[in-house]
């Protein structure tokens, strides 16, 4: 009997994810005589610049979404509901056997929350992650996705921790609701693995990386609590700004952060400003950078897996384990404390743990688990 399986993502870090998936799911149908899973995918649209979304598909072979909702450029609650209308009306037309979603965005949230009221389960990819500040709507998506996913796949051992603290319970233990909790490794680690060895920078960055001599910093600057802030943001763009006058610091700007420097007036001299990359140049700037100073979420562990030191324009992160494995610093905004953290970049030398964030099969094991439940 096949399993119907109904993605939905939206944002560049799902991208990602799917990716390994929707591989896992094309090699075990290849494999089998009968196909046993069906997936259809939902692109909410909530990243939907060239750069922020179809060079991604493109790229990592993603299948075409059978569905484009176009939903982007709103407040996070109009965005939200106008992702509930039309996620509801494709499941109704789908009709699928589970629903996963990924991560922490809006589309997170109302994936799971659009198949939680239609009562299909809901398997959430990348759960139990948490930053302990409730101010960012990230930690609200990531919150109430686990509240009420039927499978909860865990990245790191310290989120199934923070699940089993919620009342939420292990893998061989169903939840009074009919929970599981299941650690099946980090998705992420799987994608590096696979696509660091197959990545072709595209001619431009190649020719950006020639030009730095490896002597150069990347960094992202995205999340609300920085860009919503205007002295938060003018204190990590002035702190970097000092930087860039010896080492360059290159940040391919997300629009809304770009939108934003632009309308406040704050100066950029020195960084390198360029625009949004795809993946394998991503994992080019990553692979030849100094270290990194950004505030995503998952760049954290990217750097991390590339042997790289991060540091982090954040007051917390939902990845303590890079924290606690002194990979990463977190600094916020403070310019000191980015200064410091950028004079000792030098002196270190990351060794990624092996099985902190699985053994690189996250995505078989989470396939599996996706048959086995069905």
């Amino acid at each position: 009997m096949n399993t119907k399986i109904t993605t939905i993502l939206g944002a560049r870090p799902q991208f990602i994810k799917a990716a390994v998936i929707s591989r896992t799911i094309s090699k075990l149908n290849s494999e089998n005589s009968t196909k046993q899973i069906e997936e259809i995918i939902i692109h909410s649209g909530q990243h939907y610049d060239i750069g922020m979304s179809q060079i991604f598909f493109d790229e990592l072979h993603i299948p075409k979404p059978d569905y484009f909702l176009d939903v982007n450029g709103n407040s996070h609650a109009v965005m939200t509901a106008m992702m509930l209308m039309k996620i509801e009306k494709c499941l109704l037309e789908i009709k699928p056997d589970i629903v996963l979603i990924y991560g922490d965005t809006n589309t997170t949230l109302a994936g799971a929350l659009t198949a939680a009221k239609l009562n299909i389960p809901v398997a959430h990819v990348e759960a139990g992650l948490r930053s302990f500040n409730r101010n960012m709507p990230e930690e609200i998506n990531r919150i109430l996705s686990d509240k009420i996913s039927r499978l909860l796949f865990c990245p790191t051992a310290t989120a199934v921790i923070n699940l089993n603290n919620e009342g939420i319970g292990l893998e061989s233990e169903k939840s009074k609701y009919g929970q599981k909790v299941i650690l099946s490794g980090d998705v992420m680690f799987d994608s590096v693995l696979y696509y660091e060895k197959i990545a072709q920078p595209s001619g431009q960055i190649q020719k950006l990386i020639k030009e730095q001599k490896g002597n150069f910093y990347l960094s992202t600057i995205h999340r609300a609590e920085n860009t919503n802030d205007i002295n938060r943001l003018r204190n990590i763009i002035e702190a970097l700004e000092k930087i860039s006058k010896d080492i360059t610091v290159i940040i391919p700007l997300h629009p809304r952060t770009k939108k934003i420097i632009n309308e406040n007036g704050i100066s950029i001299k020195h960084i390198k400003l360029i625009e949004p990359v795809g993946y394998f140049d991503l994992l080019s700037l990553l692979s030849n950078c100094k270290g990194v100073f950004i505030d995503s979420g998952g760049l954290q562990k990217e750097a991390y897996f590339m042997k790289k030191f991060c540091i982090i324009l954040r007051n917390e992160t939902e990845w303590v384990e890079l924290v606690k494995n002194k990979a990463a610093v977190l600094v916020g905004a403070n310019k000191e404390n980015i200064f410091t953290a950028e004079k000792k970049l030098s002196l270190l030398h990351i060794e990624p743990e092996f099985g902190l964030f699985g053994n690189g099969k996250a995505g078989e094991k989470i396939v599996g688990k996706l048959i086995s439940e069905n």
